[in-house]
């Protein structure tokens, strides 16, 4: 009998219930959505925000501070310790070695530009461009056009040439910042001197920093000038990691092994850090903070954003949820006051307006779950340019919050019909 009452009961004023059903479905819609793409967002903005460039420096232990005036490095070719190149393949060994995006070797080298009375100091600067190796039976290629993005190569007057572009990592050409260039009134396809040997300008290197008074050339050749085959001076390294929080400030010697744990399988920056050192000897890994501080404060941010979204349209939802109800209860005043007439407890009344109100935000749900669903798929394509993934436990989770929606946004309603008194309710009077 008392389905029956519901079911007849739910037919009754279709056109406030439609604009209820709605209501409901456009604020589950609006949350389904920022939830996936909440948590969905983490890789996908952390990929975006790589475009800064790396986030983690490794150097040896030993290292002293390069000493630089004017971007010349004044340190003497000798000075200091050297990563070695053999153990930097390593890298992909680790056990985040997925969330490594790129990583580039830099040797600083100080050179002589040019010949006789007329040569001048520079800084070149060995690295790999888009460099191809391999661990175990992982191919990969990785350099600075993977971890430095903005770095650009022009050919200076903006005329095509077939020798203009990035180096061969296995080849003597280099490229030459762009206002070294204008001071040396070079241009791609130049020869230059460089301590003594003859090199060939690829191409005219803008990066807005310091490398814009350099020389950009393979490392192989930067140790050749040094003397030093396979030394590093430092690594930068792109990876994906996880926004700060209260465990990845936690130092590591003071935790329990559980904790610990769980601190090293999290892809914290201070967790690849330490895993950087291991699998390099010798060696210390340590975050670049502004960067790492920038990417933690951004996703926070955009999280917060989505959160407050979220709310809002719930609350919006209920209220508009709250508005039918009172206003399809009130018309309905005569039907509550003849069921308390005949003997209806206040529960059985509000069980009846409640199971009402339970359909119509499983119907809601279901129809914003859908349109919230192709509303991620479609801020997934338009800002990532890539597909939001909706996971299936979260479909459970928003029937949850629509009936929870739809009771707080009735409940006022309800508890006012149960005290409608029959006597004054069948006359058609509050």
């Amino acid at each position: 009998m008392f389905l029956r009452i519901v079911y007849q009961s739910f037919r009754h004023q279709a056109r406030r219930k439609l604009l209820a059903g709605i209501a409901i479905a456009l604020g589950v819609a609006v949350a389904t959505a920022m939830i996936a793409v909440a948590t969905d967002i983490g890789d996908k903005i952390n990929r975006e925000l790589r475009s800064y460039g790396a986030n983690l420096v490794v150097t040896p232990q030993e290292d002293t501070l390069d000493v630089e005036v004017g971007g010349i490095n004044l340190k003497p070719p000798s000075d200091g310790t050297f990563l070695n190149e053999a153990d930097l393949p390593k890298i992909r060994g680790t056990f985040w070695h997925h969330n490594i995006v790129g990583f580039s070797p830099m040797l600083p080298v100080t050179v002589k530009v040019g010949s006789g009375s007329g040569a001048k100091d520079v800084t070149l600067v060995g690295t790999y461009f888009n460099k191809a190796l391999s661990f175990s039976k992982d191919d990969f290629t990785t350099g600075v056009r993977i971890t430095h993005p903005w770095w650009r190569v022009s050919c200076g007057d903006g005329k095509e040439s077939p020798n203009c572009g990035w180096p061969d990592d296995n080849s003597q050409n280099i490229l030459v910042g762009e206002r070294l260039a204008t001071k040396l009134s070079k241009r791609p396809s130049d020869t230059l001197e460089v301590s003594g040997r003859q090199t060939t300008i690829s191409g005219i290197l803008s990066t807005g920093a310091a490398e814009d008074d350099q020389i950009v050339a393979p490392l192989a050749l930067a140790q050749q000038i040094l003397g030093k085959p396979g030394a590093v001076r430092r690594v930068y390294v792109s990876a994906l990691t996880k926004p700060p929080d209260a465990l990845s400030v936690r130092d590591p010697k003071t935790m329990t092994p559980e904790v610990y744990d769980r601190w090293y399988c999290s892809p914290y920056v201070e967790s690849i850090a330490l895993q950087l050192e291991e699998v390099i000897p010798h060696s210390h890994a340590e975050q670049i903070r502004q960067v790492a501080q920038n990417e933690g404060t951004v996703l926070s941010r955009i999280k917060g954003l989505m959160l407050l979204i979220t709310l809002a349209a719930l609350f919006a939802s209920a209220l508009a949820v709250s508005a039918a109800m009172a206003t399809a209860i009130y018309e309905r005043r005569v039907e509550v006051g003849l069921m308390k007439a005949l003997g209806a407890s206040s529960f059985a009344v509000s069980a009846i307006f409640f199971a009402e109100a339970l359909l119509l935000a499983i119907v809601g749900g279901i129809a914003g779950f859908s349109a919230g669903a192709l509303l991620a798929r479609q801020i997934g394509r338009s800002i990532f340019n890539s597909q939001i993934s909706i996971e299936p436990v979260l479909f459970p989770i928003i029937l949850a919050i629509a009936v929870f929606v739809t009771f707080a946004g009735s409940a006022a309603a309800v508890r006012r019909a149960v005290k409608f008194d029959p006597v004054f309710a069948l006359r058609g009077e509050e």
